[in-house]
């Protein structure tokens, strides 16, 4: 088959939980099958990843992801607006990535058309007539559920307010255009359920979020420190320019760490990942480090001891905690962060929904040897089982091979 996978933004270097699914996925797929990618440039260095998706990929094509003025976004949006799509979408909106898809389609026959995430969606409309290709949209997560979420967080209004008009816009416009595909997947049971409630005529698969079960090995400690000595730390992983990561950051930092350091001084918490915000930036202390980008997050993984998801808000299912379980390291979980996942408190995480709570099951944690290699042990069982990349591609293939067949 030949495919061709349209993603909002290309999927190398590995600095987001999307850009992992698409990669994971799209290379596994390329080894049965003809692959072709269209995708933003997120950051103008991006370019470097062009090479290595070219290894596998049999065409890569890339447009710059152009920041407008604020000017120009509010006249786009409004045309958006009248055109009953929602504003969100404009900022999508690019002729350079438009001509590289309609290129590539006049050359080449595809059989599937993938594209990723419902607020590229539009792009099925730059698609060539065709009577035997079929096409699919992936649900990362439920847009609609994302913003609504980010709007109960929200302190400054008319952030909130966005957030709010962008929520009621995509629950309208998401599952009703998802009707044009031939097929949707959403990465949990949870959101398929959702998008059919909003639309039972869609023909929805769950395709998971996974990890690399061979390349992600259980950790030992670093030695020569003992187990009790490492496990004072923690590791709060994740895009730290992203709202709901903002949010989760600043409320374990603000609400639940100090308690957890009310019975022990010296536990240290480590925020890690890209481009933090000045809030994140301005809880650095002696305990609480942020790094901001790294070029590899293993060895912060070896240097703490337990991962902490304290996300109030967001979607989807959070790669973060399957590649935590693959290295053994246990984890500590609102509902929301962990929601979508066949997880089961007190056998392979800890999920804990206030402060007390948390920092009670986080201490509890640090100090019972028992129940740390209890949740180590089955959180590592559950990804061999259901979150592994290879059977994840395998069932995406049978879908496509349904789609054609069907």
């Amino acid at each position: 088959m030949r495919i061709l996978v349209i993603a909002d933004y290309l999927p190398y270097p590995l600095i987001g939980g999307d850009r992992v699914r698409i990669y994971n996925i799209l290379r596994r797929v390329a080894r049965k099958h003809e692959v072709s990618l269209v995708a933003f440039l997120e950051k103008s260095s991006d370019i470097e990843g062009v090479a290595h998706l070219k290894e596998f990929c049999t065409h890569v094509e890339v447009a710059n992801f152009k920041q407008r003025s604020k000017w120009a976004k509010l006249a786009g949006m409004l045309g958006y607006v009248l055109s009953g799509k929602p504003p969100e979408l404009r900022l999508l909106q690019s002729d350079e990535l438009t001509k590289k898809i309609k290129k590539l389609t006049s050359e080449t026959d595809f059989d599937i058309v993938q594209i990723e995430h419902a607020r590229m969606g539009l792009y099925l409309e730059t698609l060539p007539p065709s009577k035997s290709r079929k096409s699919i949209v992936m649900f990362h997560n439920f847009t609609a559920q994302q913003y609504g979420r980010v709007s109960h967080i929200e302190k400054h209004w008319f952030r909130k307010l966005r957030s709010k008009l962008d929520s009621l816009a995509m629950g309208y416009w998401e599952p009703r255009y998802a009707g044009k595909f031939d097929y949707s997947t959403t990465v949990s049971e949870d959101d398929r359920q959702l998008l059919l409630n909003a639309n039972a005529r869609l023909e929805v698969e769950v395709i998971p979020n996974g990890v690399d079960v061979e390349k992600y090995q259980p950790l030992s400690f670093e030695k020569p420190l003992s187990f009790e000595k490492i496990s004072q730390s923690l590791l709060f992983l994740g895009n730290m320019g992203y709202p709901p990561n903002i949010d989760a950051a600043l409320y374990f930092a603000k609400e639940i760490f100090p308690l957890i350091q009310k019975k022990n001084n010296a536990t240290e918490l480590w925020i890690v990942g890209r481009d933090p915000s000045p809030q994140v930036l301005a809880l650095a202390n002696d305990n609480l480090h942020v790094t901001g980008r790294v070029e590899k997050v293993l060895p912060f993984y070896q240097k703490t001891s337990i991962c902490v998801v304290s996300l109030r808000a967001g979607g989807g299912t959070r790669l973060k905690i399957l590649e935590a379980m693959a290295l053994g390291r246990p984890v500590v979980s609102t509902t929301i962060g962990c929601e979508g996942l066949e997880v089961v408190d007190e056998k392979n995480i800890l999920i804990a929904d206030t402060p007390v709570e948390f920092a009670e099951k986080t201490s509890r944690l640090l100090r019972d040897k028992e129940l740390y290699q209890r949740l180590a042990t089955n959180g590592r069982k559950l990804v061999e089982t259901h979150y592994s990349w290879d059977p994840i591609a395998d069932k995406l293939i049978k879908l496509y091979e349904e789609m054609i067949t069907g």
